[in-house]
């Protein structure tokens, strides 16, 4: 039985994928001028040291972006100024918070099954994985619902226009093709900003006006900073989980005895989503720069350097996980990366497994026959830094 990654080529480039490990755990890549870190103790080490791997790393990608993007923006930050930037966010994802949404995420994903109830073909993406999580963000924020439909439609280009751009790529029309991106950002960045003016006037008990009412160093955050945070928890507050989900169910199409195994004992639905992360890591590659000279599993890097980790090819590595091109649901410990690690770690990762969680038993129980049709197989995102699926039409058995 061919592996999820074989059966629908997923990634052909990216050879760790398919059991065959680069020559050495750091290599310099010369077309794109900088360095590909891909061993699970190397990739660790650096996400996990942000005094001398920084995270700030867009002045040195070959396109630029307007300066304004990055207001607010805690991923480009490093320790002590991220750290605050994030506790203005992590307060809404404690776990008590967490928790108290499981009523409403059942209550959302019961009614997008509802709507799906008489189809005898689905399309797992566009019915369930990519509207769950952008409602539940969506109701987060405070987004009213008469505009949840074109707050939707706006997520959903954001992601469109994200799917395949080559921030660094010095290609000719790379810039362009970043400008078309940015100038398809702007719709959702004028709306977010019309309900932070809302927000500044009367404040409502939501993350927005959470984040309008907040102070850091005594002052309040910009509209702008508001803005580009609300977009970042956006785009990270679904796109994982949408990924999260399809990925699990392509992984246990792909694997029938496991998936069999999985629908009898509910209890590894948990770690059939950590072994799915693990698997199939949606956030493929992360950038870092070296901020002083460094070495690297006996490779001398210099200072200002980019380098790009890649947790999916870390999570893969022999040398951590036994059997690494196996699906195995019930894996344990499984120390995977998927979330990443340290400073940056997903802030909602215990809300993109919730939800995870729910939809695929829910999913489960209402589809006992679920499969892929091979005449009319899942995409998948061709951005090299994501691995996940696109759309995934599924036969229901009705």
């Amino acid at each position: 039985m061919p592996t999820v990654v074989d059966r629908w080529n997923i990634h052909p480039g990216h050879l760790w994928l398919r059991g065959i490990r680069p020559e050495q755990p750091v290599e310099f890549d010369q077309n794109m001028g900088l360095w590909n870190v891909y061993g699970y103790p190397q990739v660790f080490n650096v996400i996990n040291d942000p005094k001398t791997f920084s995270s700030k790393t867009a002045y040195l990608a070959a396109v630029t972006i307007d300066e304004s993007f990055n207001d607010g923006d805690f991923a480009q930050m490093d320790p002590p100024r991220q750290t605050a930037y994030r506790k203005l966010v992590s307060g809404a994802f404690t776990p008590k918070i967490v928790a108290g949404l499981e009523p409403r995420i059942r209550e959302v994903t019961d009614e997008l099954l509802d709507a799906m109830a008489h189809k005898d073909q689905i399309d797992l993406v566009e019915d369930l994985a990519y509207p769950l999580p952008v409602i539940v963000i969506a109701e987060l924020l405070g987004i009213p619902g008469s505009d949840l439909e074109l707050f939707k439609k706006q997520a959903f280009n954001i992601i469109e226009q994200l799917n395949g751009v080559a921030f660094l790529s010095e290609e000719e029309g790379a810039q362009q093709q970043i400008d078309a991106a940015v100038d398809q950002f702007r719709p959702m960045l004028d709306y977010m900003r019309g309900q932070v003016v809302e927000r500044r006037q009367n404040p409502r008990e939501d993350l927005l006006s959470h984040l309008v009412l907040a102070e850091l160093d005594g002052q309040r955050l910009t509209d702008n900073e508001v803005v580009n945070i609300a977009n970042i928890m956006l785009v990270a507050g679904h796109i994982t989980t949408t990924m999260l989900i399809g990925n699990a169910v392509a992984c246990l199409d792909s694997s029938p005895d496991e998936f069999a195994r999985v629908r009898k004992d509910r209890s590894l639905v948990p770690t059939a989503l950590e072994e799915t992360l693990r698997t199939l890591t949606p956030s493929a590659a992360l950038s870092r720069r070296t901020t002083t000279d460094v070495d690297i599993a006996g490779v001398r890097i210099p200072a200002e350097t980019l380098i790009l980790v890649w947790p999916a090819a870390a999570n893969r590595d022999p040398a951590k996980f036994t059997d690494p091109e196996v699906f195995d649901p019930a894996r344990s410990p499984n120390p995977h990366l998927g979330f990443g690690h340290g400073v940056h770690f997903c802030i909602g990762s215990q809300l993109a497994k919730m939800e995870g969680a729910i939809a695929l038993n829910s999913l489960l129980d209402r589809f006992p026959e679920l499969h892929t049709d091979p005449a009319n197989p899942p995409t998948f995102f061709p951005s090299p830094d994501l691995i996940g699926v696109r759309s995934l039409p599924l036969g229901t058995g009705q």
